[in-house]
């Protein structure tokens, strides 16, 4: 079975890539599809995230186990497509170097039949370029209202005096 994916640049531009790759292909595999396919050297840190239809971010698939305790986290090269995406669940979240947090939203589009001749992972169409620094985020705290009545701190940092500590601490 192959997996027909659209990987979108969260981005205000249509930048996108659609994907063929084989439905037991590794996360890993995927990762590097969507990284040649879209430019990047594929030597920064990157993570799919389970996502619902809200693109809401869930469970983590990393590139490397670097939690507190091997094992909690799944990994990209152990980790099948197949295992995880399905008719029922398509989408996922990929974030691409987290210093810059290059973010995607990745859709399977379709379940096809292997055709004979055609190397997967195979780039089937691309649209857009991808700009020069990432997209910026804005990012809102879960539960967070921007018209909350919370204190606004207006600090001066050359107002010493107001401000509640010992400068000469140490």
């Amino acid at each position: 079975m192959i997996y027909r994916f659209r990987v979108i640049l969260d981005a205000n531009e249509d930048v996108f890539r659609d994907i063929e790759i084989e439905a037991d292909a590794t996360f890993e595999d995927f990762h590097n599809a969507i990284t040649q396919s879209f430019g990047f050297g594929g030597q920064e840190m990157a993570s799919f995230y389970l996502s619902d239809d809200k693109w809401e971010e869930g469970e983590e698939i990393a590139l490397f186990d670097m939690g507190d305790n091997p094992g909690d986290v799944m990994v990209m090269g152990e980790t099948s497509l197949q295992s995880l995406v399905s008719e029922d669940n398509t989408k996922l979240i990929y974030v691409y170097d987290f210093l810059n947090m290059w973010t995607f939203l990745v859709e399977l589009a379709e379940i096809a039949e292997r055709e004979e001749g055609i190397q997967y992972p195979n780039l089937i169409f691309a649209h857009g370029q991808i700009p020069e620094e990432a997209p910026e985020k804005e990012f809102i705290a879960e539960g967070g209202d921007e018209d909350s009545d919370e204190e606004d701190f207006d600090l001066d940092p050359e107002d010493y005096d107001s401000l509640d500590f010992d400068e000469n601490w140490n």
